[in-house]
């Protein structure tokens, strides 16, 4: 799903006209930043150049950012986890600064992230994905159960029907009006089944605020499908509002990541 809070400015995500023009690449640092910020790189995996924030020591965590966002979205986030962990905040592609594509699917995503994990080097990494990146991050611990080791989703959807017909029609109007490849992703994938969730190994979080886009009877199906998933629903929260630049989402993430190493 798209929404608003530190969103992407530079274009649709797909490229278009100028697909073929080889992309600038943003510069690859290696060493700390400046005091209390965290250091920017970019990594080639699954034939696409990556764009993420590295911050912080200690066990490894994924930050996933949903459709139309950046890595920007988790910019408190990063800054409180990076106390106790080594964050990677990821630029899906398509997306802020990692490499333009034709056209945008989930599969891709999490593919790009299973060998961005891969080529770092991290082992079994914690994950949080939001919206578009909780599709991501479910479909990664399907395709490679034995991949994380604690996996946080919000907001997440598993299939267009899932979300509120309110929303549904304001992207059907934007995509006819843009064509652009990230609304088109949205009204046509993901298709998760509950099966498929069957499979995920890791001890999973999800999340959804109690006024979300996606409606709870389907956040509720997702938890019942996951062995052993916790389920929170957050009175009063909207899709994004506890989430984009929030101190509300560590103090939900930080519990059940310590979990991992008490």
């Amino acid at each position: 799903m798209c929404w608003w809070g530190g969103r992407d400015t530079r274009g649709n995500g797909c490229a278009q006209h100028d697909f073929r023009k080889k992309q600038k690449k943003p510069p690859s640092l290696e060493g700390g930043g400046p005091k209390g910020r965290g250091v920017y790189m970019t990594i080639h995996v699954n034939n696409i150049d990556i764009y993420y924030e590295k911050a912080g020591s200690g066990p490894p965590v994924i930050l996933l950012h949903g459709n139309g966002e950046t890595h920007k979205i988790f910019r408190v986030a990063t800054q409180r986890l990076a106390e106790k962990y080594t964050v990677y905040a990821i630029d899906s592609r398509g997306h802020g600064k990692s490499g333009r594509v034709k056209a945008l699917h989930y599969a891709d995503m999490a593919e790009d992230v299973a060998r961005f994990i891969e080529k770092v080097g991290l082992e079994r990494p914690m994950l949080y994905g939001f919206s578009d990146g909780g599709i991501v991050a479910l479909l990664l611990a399907i395709k490679y159960p034995a991949l994380l080791s604690r996996l946080a989703v919000s907001g997440a959807n598993l299939n267009p029907r899932s979300l509120s017909r309110g929303f549904l029609r304001f992207s059907r109007a934007m995509y006819a009006i843009t064509r652009g490849c990230r609304w088109k992703l949205m009204l046509s994938e993901p298709d998760i089944t509950e099966e498929e969730l069957s499979r995920i190994e890791a001890p999973v979080l999800v999340l959804a605020g109690g006024k979300d886009i996606v409606e709870a009877r389907h956040t509720r199906i997702i938890a019942g499908a996951i062995p052993g998933a916790r389920l929170r629903i957050l009175p009063g929260e909207g899709h994004a509002s506890y989430v984009v630049n929030s101190p509300k989402l560590v103090d939900i993430l930080e519990p059940f990541f310590e979990e991992g190493y008490a």
